[in-house]
């Protein structure tokens, strides 16, 4: 390993999630785009891509300058692209751009000069690029753009704040927007505490939804059933760690309770233990007004019951969920699940895969890698390998198709922690997750030939002929077992290569049914990922 200083530039599509649960293939071939544009601009400005994952692109450059000359054409390029959709299909990205020493190893950086930069990226508006004082004191006088100056910023995981400064990026008519400046961090006597950390865990978005798809910890921690004040009665219970990949932004208020005619039911509840729901069916289901129920995607939740009023029932219910969630040090909110008898969530059922949800292979498992987990960056890649790899059973990780991450462990069963991975990362994903890794082993096929783009679906990919998607979705459910690989030609004829012993026997097999049929054959799938070149 060696140590060098560098411009380092990082950058991720705002909502990216979203977009991919609105229109996974559509998003992923207009990615694939974007990423064509941003890649040539940094070849160009003399950069180096050293990591990516789903949409989150980390690059280093030798100068500073072209690092914030290179971010501007990009941002440039992109918008105008962007006039093509309309608003809620427009594909933004944020840039951060710092200068620090990193350490080289295998090609990969590490270090704080590559956090802070993804850290930055978080600050920086929709479409703009934020950088670190640093880069402003090399660029200030060498680039005719305007900076507004935001200040000390605390972000997470680095100790001391952060000076940081808005590029003003250039409107339709020529002219310069004056960036809104986010408040400044207030000052600290000193350094935050880091007794918390060796029983945290951190959640990441890879995705790539958020900043790079980095990894927040949730606190290993169960609380007994605790009592407050009387005449109230508290229930509790502090989930095992359950990392989930999110953007690296404030957690979202709580949206307006919403009364809905679904009747509360203790065995339905998303995201809890199952200790937790016979808690609720016992405790709280039985209970007379006033009563609430309070719950966060990571599984935090407290009831009050017995309370004066309704309004001191709801209050109580999530301080007390907000206390557990702060003091784990979770980024999700608590919100309201039930007020009374009657379901309040705003949220509704987290989207769910159909059953079953494990396919055990013994073809296709092998044991699990943190370092070959597919659409996951770098940071969450160690958080799995530090937190996920050593943790007792149960334990499984959910992974989401833009990225999105989940992991929860030392559960009772094996079912419970399929369960509450997918459930909380579709929650947080907005789209259904796939389960890709149970306990030790990972239970899908796990590519290595190609690089994952993101979820494979046959009965909606476009890049196959309409005619032609319902043969490939049947003849792929009937190879339940080996490895299956998909290719596409030029025409759109599909080949597949099914019940292989290997990743490499499937690819093959693909690629030699589709050149019977078409030309200029290529592989789109392997398993249940859509894949392309590395």
């Amino acid at each position: 390993m060696k140590r060098k200083i560098a411009a380092i530039f990082a950058a991720d599509i705002a909502g990216y999630s979203r977009l991919v649960a609105d229109d996974e293939e559509e998003t992923l071939r207009r990615l694939a785009s974007y990423r064509q544009v941003t890649d040539d601009f940094i070849a160009k400005g003399g950069g180096r891509i050293f990591n990516t994952a789903g949409d989150a692109v980390l690059a280093e450059f030798p100068s500073a300058v072209e690092a914030v000359r290179c971010a501007i054409d990009i941002q440039e390029s992109l918008r105008t692209r962007n006039m093509a959709y309309p608003p809620s299909r427009q594909m933004a990205f944020r840039i951060g751009i710092t200068i620090g020493d990193v350490v080289e190893r295998d090609g990969d950086l590490l270090g704080d000069g590559v956090n802070i930069a993804a850290r930055l990226e978080g600050l920086a508006e929709v479409g703009g690029i934020c950088i670190s004082r640093a880069v402003h004191e090399q660029v200030a006088n060498k680039l005719s753009v305007q900076f507004a100056d935001m200040g000390a910023q605390q972000v997470k995981n680095i100790p001391t704040p952060v000076h940081a400064y808005m590029v003003a990026m250039r409107r339709e008519d020529g002219t310069y927007a004056t960036p809104q400046v986010k408040k400044p961090a207030k000052a600290h006597g000193g350094a935050q505490p880091n007794w918390m950390w060796p029983v945290a865990v951190t959640v990441v978005s890879l995705a790539a939804i958020g900043v790079g798809g980095f990894l927040y910890f949730t606190k290993l921690e169960t609380l007994a059933p605790s009592k407050v004040a009387a005449p109230t009665s508290v229930a509790s219970s502090v989930p095992s760690p359950a990392p989930s990949a999110v953007a690296a932004a404030p957690p979202s208020p709580s949206l307006p309770m919403v009364v809905s005619s679904e009747k509360f039911a203790a065995a339905i509840v998303p995201f809890i233990s199952d200790k937790v729901r016979a808690s609720l069916a016992s405790d709280y289901a039985p209970a007379a007004d006033f009563k609430a129920f309070s719950l966060n995607i990571g599984g935090f939740n407290a009831f009050v019951t017995a309370q004066p009023s309704e309004e001191a029932a709801k209050s109580a219910a999530v301080e007390q969920c907000q206390k557990r969630a702060d003091a784990a040090q979770s980024p999700r909110k608590c919100e309201l699940y039930a007020v009374g008898d009657a379901v309040v969530y705003a949220h509704g059922r987290p989207p769910m895969p159909p059953l079953p949800w494990i396919r055990h292979d013994a073809v296709t498992e092998q044991p699990f890698a943190a370092k070959n987990v597919p659409l996951t960056r770098d940071g969450g890649k160690a958080r799995l390998e530090n937190v996920y790899t050593p943790a007792r059973k149960h334990k499984a990780v959910a992974l989401g198709p833009g990225g999105a991450l989940f992991f929860p462990f030392a559960l009772d069963s094996v079912e419970e922690a399929v369960r509450r991975a997918l459930e909380s990362c579709g929650g947080i994903a907005g789209v259904p997750c796939m389960i890709v890794a149970l306990n030790d082993n990972f239970v899908v096929p796990i590519p290595t030939t190609l690089k994952v783009a993101g979820f494979f679906k046959p009965a909606g990919n476009t890049m196959i002929p309409a005619d032609a998607r319902d043969d490939v979705a049947r003849r792929l459910a009937d190879a339940s077992s080996g490895w299956n690989a998909v290719a596409i030609g030029a025409a759109g004829r599909p080949g597949l290569g099914l019940k292989a012993a290997t990743e490499q026997a499937a690819v093959s097999g693909a690629l030699a049914e589709c050149v019977k049929r078409d030309n200029n054959c290529q592989v789109i799938a392997i398993g249940p990922f859509l894949v392309g070149p590395n």
